[in-house]
């Protein structure tokens, strides 16, 4: 007389099989020949995947508003079109978006604000944001989407390409005169620590995102000339002409344009 271990195990193994078969109701197929089509239909499920050193189950998956981006070097270009890595250290980190969440909830309204980068995307962010990893041992960075600065799609920023990310106003700062009104010229050196707070507008983001999923209505336009909060902005170079990307709250001043 078989145990009631044994009829338990048995009645387990006839479900199991049962409901893994489903998923191919016009087929009649074994459990092992079952199993080796599933392992290949999705093989995601048998890639190795490492962080920081450590095997994971399987690829990330950011949550609410949090993007995995993968840096890279940031390139400028010379008079001849030779394009060289930019040597400013101080400048915002470029990188391509690996993976992004859905976007976070508000708190109140519960309302969910969508990310607004999406996989392939290049990004420019803050030297300083974010956590760096090391991810199938490559250097990555998860980032919130607040740190976002920009975004745009290609292989490098042109101001055809660029978008401001939401709140975010790119302005053309001008070259600071050497010589005051009165004739006196000032030392280049003298200047070089000096960050202009005002410009004209190059492109607008869509705005700040309010609690009910809507965007706020920008306080200038493109061509309209600007002036912000000191060391509010910042500085980026695209296609050699250097700019600044300021929020739209540090902007002081906004005279539209002729």
């Amino acid at each position: 007389m078989p145990s009631y271990t044994s009829l338990f195990v048995a009645a387990m193994a006839a479900a199991t099989t049962s409901a893994f078969t489903t998923n191919f109701p016009s087929t009649q197929i074994s459990s092992s020949s079952s199993t080796a089509l599933f392992m290949s239909s999705t093989p995601e499920l048998t890639k190795q995947c490492f962080l920081d050193g450590k095997k994971i189950r399987g690829p990330i998956t950011p949550l609410g508003n949090f993007v995995l981006v993968r840096t890279k070097d940031t390139l400028d270009a010379t008079d001849g079109g030779i394009l060289l890595p930019d040597q400013a250290k101080d400048r915002p980190t470029e990188g391509e978006v690996v993976a992004a969440g859905p976007g976070k909830l508000h708190p109140h309204t519960g309302v969910r604000i969508t990310n607004p980068v999406t996989t392939g995307d290049s990004v420019l962010f803050g030297k300083f944001d974010g956590h760096d990893m090391n991810y199938n041992e490559e250097p990555v960075t998860m980032i919130r989407d607040d740190d976002v600065l920009l975004y745009y799609k290609g292989v490098r920023m042109t101001l055809a390409n660029v978008i401001p990310c939401r709140d975010y106003v790119l302005v053309a700062i001008e070259k600071q005169k050497t010589e005051t009104s009165s004739g006196i010229v000032v030392a280049e050196t003298v200047m070089k620590d000096y960050n202009p707070c005002e410009g004209k507008v190059a492109k607008v983001g869509e705005g700040r995102m309010t609690s009910t999923g809507e965007f706020s209505t920008p306080p200038c336009k493109e061509g309209d000339f600007v002036k912000f909060r000191d060391y509010a902005g910042n500085e980026v170079k695209i296609e050699g002409k250097e700019y600044s990307l300021v929020r739209m709250v540090d902007i002081l001043t906004s005279i539209p344009a002729p």
